[in-house]
Protein backbone atom coordinates (compact mmCIF):
# COMPACT_ATOMS: atom_id res chain seq x y z
CA UNK A 1 0.00 0.00 0.00
CA UNK A 2 1.50 3.94 -0.83
CA UNK A 3 0.73 6.41 0.57
CA UNK A 4 -0.09 9.78 -0.44
CA UNK A 5 2.19 12.12 -0.99
CA UNK A 6 2.58 15.07 1.35
CA UNK A 7 2.25 18.05 -0.69
CA UNK A 8 -1.05 15.97 -2.48
CA UNK A 9 -2.55 15.68 1.05
CA UNK A 10 -6.29 17.95 1.94
CA UNK A 11 -6.99 19.16 5.30
CA UNK A 12 -9.76 19.48 7.35
CA UNK A 13 -9.77 21.35 10.38
CA UNK A 14 -13.50 21.40 10.82
CA UNK A 15 -14.04 20.55 14.52
CA UNK A 16 -14.94 23.00 17.35
CA UNK A 17 -14.07 20.91 19.94
CA UNK A 18 -10.45 21.08 21.90
CA UNK A 19 -8.27 19.07 20.97
CA UNK A 20 -5.71 20.07 21.90
CA UNK A 21 -4.47 17.75 24.97
CA UNK A 22 -4.68 14.31 22.37
CA UNK A 23 -2.64 16.80 19.95
CA UNK A 24 0.42 17.11 22.16
CA UNK A 25 0.20 13.79 23.30
CA UNK A 26 0.79 12.60 20.26
CA UNK A 27 3.83 15.41 19.16
CA UNK A 28 5.22 13.98 22.71
CA UNK A 29 5.29 10.51 21.52
CA UNK A 30 6.73 11.39 18.45
CA UNK A 31 10.46 10.56 19.82
CA UNK A 32 9.39 7.45 21.52
CA UNK A 33 8.04 6.10 18.45
CA UNK A 34 11.48 7.15 16.40
CA UNK A 35 13.60 5.44 18.87
CA UNK A 36 11.44 2.35 19.18
CA UNK A 37 11.16 2.05 15.38
CA UNK A 38 15.01 2.41 14.71
CA UNK A 39 16.36 0.24 17.81
CA UNK A 40 14.28 -2.18 16.24
CA UNK A 41 16.35 -2.08 12.91
CA UNK A 42 19.95 -3.51 11.44
CA UNK A 43 21.99 0.12 11.17
CA UNK A 44 22.85 -1.24 7.62
CA UNK A 45 19.65 -0.13 6.11
CA UNK A 46 18.87 2.80 7.92
CA UNK A 47 20.52 5.39 5.19
CA UNK A 48 19.42 3.13 2.69
CA UNK A 49 17.34 5.44 -0.21
CA UNK A 50 14.40 3.24 -1.69
CA UNK A 51 12.95 4.88 -5.19
CA UNK A 52 15.24 7.91 -4.88
CA UNK A 53 13.51 8.85 -1.89
CA UNK A 54 14.88 9.66 2.03
CA UNK A 55 16.49 6.90 3.91
CA UNK A 56 15.07 6.52 7.34
CA UNK A 57 17.98 8.28 8.50
CA UNK A 58 17.46 11.50 5.89
CA UNK A 59 13.30 11.53 7.20
CA UNK A 60 14.46 11.55 10.93
CA UNK A 61 16.73 14.39 9.95
CA UNK A 62 13.66 16.15 7.99
CA UNK A 63 11.89 16.26 11.40
CA UNK A 64 14.49 17.93 12.99
CA UNK A 65 15.15 20.73 10.47
CA UNK A 66 11.24 21.32 10.68
CA UNK A 67 11.47 21.29 14.33
CA UNK A 68 12.28 25.27 13.96
CA UNK A 69 9.64 25.94 11.39
CA UNK A 70 6.97 24.64 13.95
CA UNK A 71 8.65 26.89 17.19
CA UNK A 72 8.66 29.83 14.33
CA UNK A 73 4.79 29.47 13.76
CA UNK A 74 4.10 29.11 17.36
CA UNK A 75 5.70 32.47 17.75
CA UNK A 76 3.82 33.66 15.00
CA UNK A 77 0.64 32.91 16.69
CA UNK A 78 1.68 34.67 20.06
CA UNK A 79 2.36 37.67 17.96
CA UNK A 80 -1.12 37.31 16.52
CA UNK A 81 0.03 37.30 12.97
CA UNK A 82 -2.45 37.31 10.50
CA UNK A 83 -0.16 34.58 8.28
CA UNK A 84 2.15 32.10 9.30
CA UNK A 85 5.67 31.93 7.89
CA UNK A 86 6.35 29.80 4.92
CA UNK A 87 8.47 26.08 4.69
CA UNK A 88 11.28 25.55 2.39
CA UNK A 89 9.44 23.79 -0.23
CA UNK A 90 12.10 22.61 -1.76
CA UNK A 91 13.51 20.99 1.95
CA UNK A 92 16.94 22.43 0.73
CA UNK A 93 18.33 21.77 4.23
CA UNK A 94 17.35 18.08 4.34
CA UNK A 95 18.97 18.20 0.81
CA UNK A 96 22.19 19.28 1.83
CA UNK A 97 22.70 18.02 5.69
CA UNK A 98 23.84 14.63 5.23
CA UNK A 99 22.11 13.16 7.40
CA UNK A 100 23.00 9.18 6.12
CA UNK A 101 26.10 10.15 7.90
CA UNK A 102 25.07 11.02 11.43
CA UNK A 103 24.81 9.08 13.90
CA UNK A 104 21.40 7.61 14.64
CA UNK A 105 21.39 7.97 18.42
CA UNK A 106 22.40 11.35 18.02
CA UNK A 107 19.76 12.75 15.23
CA UNK A 108 17.02 10.79 17.26
CA UNK A 109 18.26 12.39 21.07
CA UNK A 110 18.42 15.81 18.92
CA UNK A 111 14.71 15.80 17.78
CA UNK A 112 13.78 14.63 21.53
CA UNK A 113 15.50 17.82 22.69
CA UNK A 114 13.41 19.99 19.96
CA UNK A 115 10.53 18.40 20.18
CA UNK A 116 10.35 18.86 24.14
CA UNK A 117 10.94 22.10 23.78
CA UNK A 118 8.24 22.36 21.76
CA UNK A 119 6.09 20.49 23.80
CA UNK A 120 7.02 22.42 26.72
CA UNK A 121 5.90 25.53 25.26
CA UNK A 122 2.62 24.40 24.31
CA UNK A 123 1.37 22.79 27.45
CA UNK A 124 0.72 26.31 29.37
CA UNK A 125 -1.00 28.05 26.49
CA UNK A 126 -4.89 29.19 27.36
CA UNK A 127 -7.53 27.71 25.24
CA UNK A 128 -7.68 31.25 23.82
CA UNK A 129 -4.97 31.24 22.48
CA UNK A 130 -4.64 27.68 20.89
CA UNK A 131 -7.80 28.62 18.96
CA UNK A 132 -6.39 31.67 17.53
CA UNK A 133 -6.22 31.57 13.67
CA UNK A 134 -3.67 32.60 11.29
CA UNK A 135 -3.36 31.60 7.12
CA UNK A 136 -1.21 28.52 6.75
CA UNK A 137 1.27 29.99 3.28
CA UNK A 138 0.66 27.08 1.20
CA UNK A 139 -2.58 25.67 1.66
CA UNK A 140 -4.23 28.95 1.88
CA UNK A 141 -6.39 28.11 4.59
CA UNK A 142 -6.86 30.17 7.99
CA UNK A 143 -5.94 27.48 10.94
CA UNK A 144 -6.18 27.90 14.71
CA UNK A 145 -2.98 26.81 16.25
CA UNK A 146 -4.51 23.82 17.45
CA UNK A 147 -5.05 22.99 13.76
CA UNK A 148 -1.89 23.78 12.67
CA UNK A 149 0.05 20.97 15.60
CA UNK A 150 -2.71 18.75 14.02
CA UNK A 151 -0.78 19.43 10.77
CA UNK A 152 2.46 19.07 12.41
CA UNK A 153 1.55 15.59 14.33
CA UNK A 154 -0.12 14.56 10.69
CA UNK A 155 3.60 15.30 9.45
CA UNK A 156 4.98 13.33 11.94
CA UNK A 157 2.98 10.22 11.13
CA UNK A 158 3.70 10.84 7.40
CA UNK A 159 7.59 10.55 7.64
CA UNK A 160 6.93 7.18 10.57
CA UNK A 161 5.00 5.51 7.84
CA UNK A 162 7.57 6.29 5.40
CA UNK A 163 10.43 4.69 8.02
CA UNK A 164 8.11 1.39 8.28
CA UNK A 165 7.63 1.42 4.73
CA UNK A 166 11.39 1.52 4.14
CA UNK A 167 11.91 -0.93 6.58
CA UNK A 168 9.63 -3.66 5.57
CA UNK A 169 10.57 -2.94 1.96
CA UNK A 170 14.50 -3.68 2.93
CA UNK A 171 13.56 -6.07 5.63
CA UNK A 172 11.20 -7.83 2.66
CA UNK A 173 8.51 -8.11 5.48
Amino acid sequence: MSQAKWFDRKFDFDYSENIFPSIIERLSGTPVRLEEKIGLLPPEILAVRLDDKWSILENIGHLIDLEPLWQGRLDDFLAGKTELRPADLQNTQTHQAGHNSAAPANLLKNFRRMREETVARLLPLSEEIIFRTALHPRLKTPMRLMDSFLFVAEHDDHHLARITEISRRTLDF
